[in-house]
């Protein structure tokens, strides 16, 4: 599926473009958002290099992932991103993560980002299946992800290595049924 565009009342689910490298540098570089993601902060070259990686990628047939542009409708300011990878080995599901720029926190565009990749990945996608992990300290996240209708599963025990530490990653997940009840109601 290509162009992806999903719109909220406030946000929009775009595809990524290589003139996206610096907003996309302020969110992937900042050492406040990547504090509870699976990478440290990325050098603008690394954004740039994962910006393009992901526009040829999103033209590969089939596509097996989609990263995508958080941006405010009314000013089109991206303020995060989002993504949605296909499991291979698991079909119909997927994986799905997000992250925001610090100045777009705590005013419900964490929740509005997860229900516009729900959205794409169970109505656009026809996933059955989609998880996302988060980092056992992000009760921002927990919160997100319980007010969007994903159950809390349990641990992955020294998923992630960061900052020279194995750290756990708690995991989250929510199936086509759960959605579409959600959905109606």
């Amino acid at each position: 599926m290509y162009p992806v565009k999903r719109s909220g009342p406030r946000l929009e689910l775009r595809e990524l473009a290589v003139e996206d490298i610096d907003p996309m540098h302020a969110v992937y570089g900042s050492p406040e958002t990547t504090r509870h993601l699976s990478f440290e902060p990325r050098t603008r070259d690394e954004v740039g290099r994962y910006v393009v990686l992901s526009v040829a990628a999103a033209l590969a047939e089939p596509r097996s992932e989609y990263a995508l542009a958080v941006v405010q409708r009314d000013t089109d300011r991206l303020i995060g991103s989002g993504r949605i990878a296909l499991d291979p080995h698991q079909p119909r599901a997927a994986t799905f993560g997000f992250a925001l720029r610090p100045d777009a926190w705590g005013v419900g565009h964490g929740l509005e980002t997860v229900r516009l990749l729900l959205a794409l990945g169970f109505d656009d996608l026809g996933l059955h299946r989609l998880w996302g992990a988060r980092s056992p300290l992000n009760e921002a996240s927990a919160r997100t992800m319980a007010a969007a209708g994903l159950t809390e599963e349990g641990t992955i025990r020294e998923h992630v290595r960061k900052a020279g530490a194995w750290r756990d990653s708690v995991v989250h997940a929510i199936l086509d049924h759960e959605w579409a009840r959600i959905r109606t109601s």
